[in-house]
């Protein structure tokens, strides 16, 4: 079966209202004695603690303990929230609250951890995760068409990150990065992208053929292979996690060329907020963006009949900085890097609207638990 390795979008949620917008709470003093303006470990013990009461509150309107994992009805339905930690111009923290469009009851939820937190707040609607016509299962969305793509769809050689790649049978995707054995194990150089595009099911095994570019645009085997899968970070039904992520082990004879519109990216950073990023990707090439949260947790995704929902904790969202959106379906492992060339993380998901400019919010694994996961370095 043929799964589509974009990224997993979030459902058009319109134009989002005052209420929706980023908002900063009047200062005061909430039940958890919470100060306007925190620092970075009192805004993580505050976050730990709205977690525990969004929770209660959740499961007040019948939600089970991880909504995620449910079998029956539709989680993405669940009146949950997301958390995480905002940052301000100022380099002051707070709470960054997120909630999906068309569940009345998480407004409801996300108003009353507002309230309860007493401080700086960023609050912002995403929508919730598509469904396909048809059963209502929630899935991935698809990638643009090959036609309407800004970045590189045909056939490139010497590789290059940004161009489209993907498993034999998924559709098509984004090379992140070169990466190589953090133990010097072997001299093998590996690409960098997500699991749903280098792997796409959990029926794929390594071994399988990885064909640059992606199914979508075209690639086919023998004539596009580039090497196989290699390595994954296992995903599971009903299980937390917090990287999308897979190796390609490239076949011998494959040139490379290590270059970003940057320069080389051989280095990483974690986000402390705000920072100026970008990345290159098949579908919208060259953008950038802010980060706008960072730590957020209970970030839901829907991946098929074979996964269903999954929540990612941990993640970094950016917001686009420039007239069109900072990614779109088919930009799923991009490497997302700072202006200096500094690599902050790997895009796996985003939502149609929300942002500063309405085009949509995108959300990245930190890039340093990608790498210690699949025990890889950025290759030099």
């Amino acid at each position: 079966m043929i799964l589509p390795p974009l990224r997993l979008w979030f459902e058009p949620a319109g134009v989002p209202s005052a209420a929706d917008s980023p908002t900063r709470a009047p200062a005061g003093v909430g039940a958890l004695g919470k100060t306007l303006r925190m620092e970075l470990t009192e805004a993580r013990e505050t976050k730990s603690q709205l977690a525990a009461f969004a929770r209660d509150l959740a499961e007040q309107h019948g939600v089970p303990a991880r909504p995620y994992a449910a079998e029956d009805g539709d989680p993405m339905r669940a009146p949950t929230v997301a958390l995480g930690i905002a940052v301000g111009q100022d380099g002051s923290y707070g709470i960054a609250v997120r909630y999906r469009l068309g569940v009345p009851a998480a407004r409801a939820i996300a108003r009353k951890v507002v309230a309860e937190a007493g401080g700086v707040t960023d609050v912002r609607r995403t929508g919730r995760i598509r469904s396909l016509e048809g059963d209502g299962a929630v899935r991935p969305r698809p990638p643009v068409v090959t036609a309407q793509a800004l970045g590189e769809t045909d056939r490139v050689r010497p590789l290059r990150p940004g161009v489209s790649i993907a498993h034999v049978d998924v559709t098509a995707g984004t090379l992140g990065a070169f990466v190589t054995r953090s133990d010097g194990s072997d001299g093998a150089r590996y690409v960098l992208s997500n699991y749903h595009v280098l792997a796409g099911s959990p029926d794929a095994r390594a071994g399988d053929v990885v064909v640059q570019p992606g199914p979508a645009d075209g690639g086919f085997q023998p004539d596009d292979r580039v090497g196989v899968l290699a390595d994954v970070v296992p995903l599971a039904r009903g299980e937390r996690a917090t990287v999308d992520a897979a190796l390609a082990r490239l076949d011998e004879g494959i040139g490379v060329e290590l270059g970003y519109p940057v320069g080389p990216v051989t280095t990483t950073a974690r986000v402390t907020g705000t920072e100026e990023v970008a990345k290159i990707g098949r579908t919208t090439a060259l953008t950038r963006g802010r980060v706008t949260a960072i730590e957020l947790d209970d970030v839901m995704v829907g991946y098929g009949d074979e996964l269903g929902v999954l929540s990612f904790d941990d993640q970094i969202e950016v917001e686009s900085t420039g007239s069109g959106p900072f990614s779109r379906g088919g930009d799923s492992g991009s490497l997302v890097y700072r202006s200096d060339g500094v690599a902050v993380g790997l895009l796996f998901a985003g939502s149609e609207t929300g942002g500063t400019n309405g085009t949509g919010l995108t959300y990245v694994n930190p890039i340093d638990t990608v790498l210690e996961a699949l025990g890889v370095r950025l290759a030099s």
